[in-house]
């Protein structure tokens, strides 16, 4: 199909109906799905979703009732002289993938069919007609990730080649102007392929660490640090420059600590890069957080979590009023944990609000609320006028101090519903907590509705886990958690896990929801070692326990459990 040639205007679900694919009662009950809550996802997504159709067959029938033609695209299928013909970010951005030029014309794979504009937005950046080709969406995204993998300089070259750049614009007293370095193509390149780079191997942070004579740039990879690449130390002043560029902040400033935000698309996706320089002895030190908008993670099937887990998270989220309290260590997953509980209730009879610091993710039909400490904007005064604002459900970033915990236990016990975070050893550690911060136990009892602790463990490897025996401690280990383990799963270490034999995290939970016994314990000002003598007789399975069966099912190992446990 060429861009003079017109597009058809389809309906998905009369199209699966005609090919015999879904029933039109499976088209209905999908409808029904995606009109129920406000749900906003699209009817092909749920009705994969729903078993009733494969994402191959609803591609294949969309294409061809509009006459377009079908593939199962891959890298050999792609001329990569002619990838160049469009800007990366473009492809990325609008996952497309220019495949070979015939004629004049170029042949383009895209997975969205229903993008009536697609089309003549390729054209235009082509410069050239275009004829489409459908494909499956992460079909294009694997040969986008391969391509442009292939097409990306190495590190060594962009080195020698922004190293030749600073030393030609060196000033006589061998000191260069640190903005026209940072606009210098290859330090643009450099800076580019990091972010990209940390990107696809999953990173969370990008730590640029400048010392007297050598720069490091280190990736945190499952709550792990590891070196990535070193650069010559001169080119320190240029990258920081260029990422200071990147992130709207004050080149000239290099004495004073300063933040700000960058948006990339990457493999489809937008990233939200966050930045933040801290003046060092050698230079600025700056670390970059990743926060991929994809939300893949912030439902509960994202956070893969187990049936009982689930359940009792639903349980507690879809309480009417009172407050949730997700405690653990910075890094533990509780921001992933609470937004999945606002994505589980999300809808449009429903007003949510958040007050955050800074706000983390962006989510569609949350209303969210930044704080600004330095002009008065705290979490006690925006909560405040927020119960002016009607709101339903309420998520705290984090009860920071007595006034915030004050007011949000006042706005559970007055029939919203309260979400936040607060820094504790396990569940029962969080009581104690809002006691310390001045609540009254009998405020505390009344207002709490669940509690959830939770820890991150880096998960085996896939592809170099194997199966070993059991040593003597993980086996005494497993007897304290009431379990028999004879075999447990070892990751050798290959280039998929960077040799740590770890690939990927796992949440591993503790999750209180007080019964009588338990409020009447809390209204009675009972002491740490009650509240956790009552949670075990409620049979709460605590971290280490939850741990330790993680460890038999062979996902993780007992020394990540004893790592971030207390065992």
């Amino acid at each position: 199909m060429s861009t003079s040639t017109e597009t058809k205007t389809v309906r998905l679900g009369d199209v699966l109906v005609d090919r015999g694919l879904v029933s039109p009662q499976q088209v209905d009950e999908a409808i029904l799905v995606q009109q129920e809550g406000g749900k906003r996802q699209l009817l092909g997504e749920i009705l994969i979703e729903m078993g009733y159709v494969s994402q191959e067959q609803m591609t294949s029938a969309l294409a061809d009732a509009q006459d377009i033609p079908f593939a199962r695209l891959n890298s050999r299928l792609v001329d990569r002289n002619v990838f160049g013909v469009l800007p990366i970010d473009f492809i990325e951005q609008s996952q497309v993938v220019p495949m070979f030029k015939v004629d004049g014309t170029l042949t383009v794979a895209v997975s969205d069919l229903m993008n009536f504009f697609l089309v003549d937005e390729v054209s235009q950046q082509a410069g050239c007609p275009v004829q489409i080709v459908a494909a499956l969406t992460e079909d294009i995204k694997t040969v986008i990730e391969d391509v442009s993998q292939d097409e990306a300089p190495s590190f060594d070259e962009l080195f020698a080649e922004a190293e030749n750049a600073s030393a030609g614009s060196e000033t006589d007293s061998q000191r260069a102007d640190v903005e026209d370095l940072g606009s210098d193509s290859p330090v643009v390149k450099l800076v580019n392929h990091a972010i990209h780079s940390a990107i696809r191997e999953g990173a969370s942070d990008i730590h640029f660490e400048p010392d007297e004579d050598e720069f490091r740039v280190r990736y945190r990879v499952d709550g792990q640090l590891f070196e990535k690449l070193q650069p010559p130390a001169q080119m320190q002043p240029a990258i920081v420059a260029r990422i200071k560029i990147m992130a709207g902040m004050d080149i000239s400033e290099r004495r004073l600590p300063q933040d700000g935000a960058i948006r990339v698309s990457s493999r489809g996706n937008q990233v939200d890069l966050r930045v933040s320089t801290l003046p060092n002895k050698f230079g600025e030190k700056v670390v970059i957080r990743i926060i991929d908008n994809s939300n893949s993670l912030l439902t509960f099937s994202g956070l893969k979590l187990d049936a009982d887990t689930q359940a009792s998270m639903q349980q507690i989220c879809k309480e009417p009023y009172g407050i949730i309290l997700v405690t653990g260590p910075t890094g533990s997953g509780k921001s992933s944990t609470l937004y999945s509980m606002l994505n589980e209730i999300n809808s449009s009879e429903i007003n949510i609000c958040t007050v955050e610091d800074p706000i983390e993710y962006n989510v569609k039909g949350i209303n969210q609320f930044q704080v600004h400490s330095k002009i008065g904007l705290t979490f006690a005064s925006v909560l405040r006028t927020l119960l002016r604002q009607d709101p339903d459900v309420i998520m705290l970033g984090e009860i920071r101090d007595d006034e915030t915990a004050a007011i949000a236990v006042q706005a559970a016990l007055t029939g919203h519903l309260v979400l936040s975070t607060l820094h504790t050893n396990d569940s029962a550690g969080a009581i104690t907590r809002l006691q310390n911060l001045g609540i009254e136990p009998y405020l505390i009892s009344a207002a709490i509705v669940g509690v959830v602790a939770q820890r991150l463990v880096r998960r085996v490897c896939q592809e170099c886990g194997t199966e070993v025996e059991a040593p003597t401690n993980v086996m005494q280990a497993a007897k304290r958690a009431g379990l028999s383990i004879d075999k447990v799963t070892k990751g050798r270490g290959c280039s998929t896990c960077h040799q740590t034999g770890f690939k990927g995290r796992s949440g591993i939970y503790e999750i209180l929801i007080p019964g009588d016994e338990m409020r009447d314990a809390i209204a009675s000002g009972a002491g740490l070692g009650k509240l956790r003598a009552i949670a075990k007789s409620q049979g709460i399975k605590n971290l280490f326990e939850y741990g330790m069966a993680k460890v038999h099912s062979g996902e993780t190992t007992v020394e990540e459990i004893l790592r971030v446990t207390s065992g």
